[in-house]
């Protein structure tokens, strides 16, 4: 099935955001590292409130620790450093997409490492250098849902 992992999310709201997001899709969230937050704090959990419980949560103190854990997957990098849309992409069921911090996304060796699996979100608007990192990851993972026949109701 889809995942989606954060590596460092800083903004407990938009991790609410992700996490009301994936307990809405039956996605897996992953986070991997420290957040600057605890996951209980109250930002967050005002932002999926009613939806914890329904929320399947790991936590992976490294990317490398993410990898072990998901040995089948295929690890999706989302920057808008990359020049290969995600609409140029094909999903398979077995992905895993993985967002960077709000402030400085993905570390550049991971970019780097991964490039052929790197995929951005198009922004005609050159002035505008990212998008919220909750409305990019529901851009994503409905994209990637949606060709892995993922939307389906269950």
């Amino acid at each position: 099935m889809i995942r989606v992992a954060l590596v460092e999310p800083e903004i407990p709201p938009n991790t609410g955001n992700i996490a009301r997001l994936c307990a809405a899709t039956n996605v897996p969230l992953h986070i991997i590292g420290a957040t600057g937050f605890r996951l209980d704090d109250r930002a967050v959990r005002r932002a999926g409130l009613d939806y914890w419980p329904q929320v399947v949560l790991s936590r992976h103190p490294t990317l490398s620790d993410l990898h072990e854990s998901l040995p089948q997957a295929r690890f999706l990098y989302l920057t808008s450093k990359a020049t290969r849309s995600y609409t140029d992409w094909v999903f398979l069921r077995d992905d895993c997409l993985v967002f960077g911090r709000e402030t400085r996304g993905l570390p550049e060796s991971v970019l780097t490492s991964n490039w052929d699996r790197c995929l951005t979100i198009p922004m005609p608007n050159a002035q505008v250098r990212s998008l919220n990192l909750a409305t990019a990851v529901g851009i994503v993972l409905y994209e990637a849902l949606r060709q892995t026949g993922g939307l389906l109701s269950r």
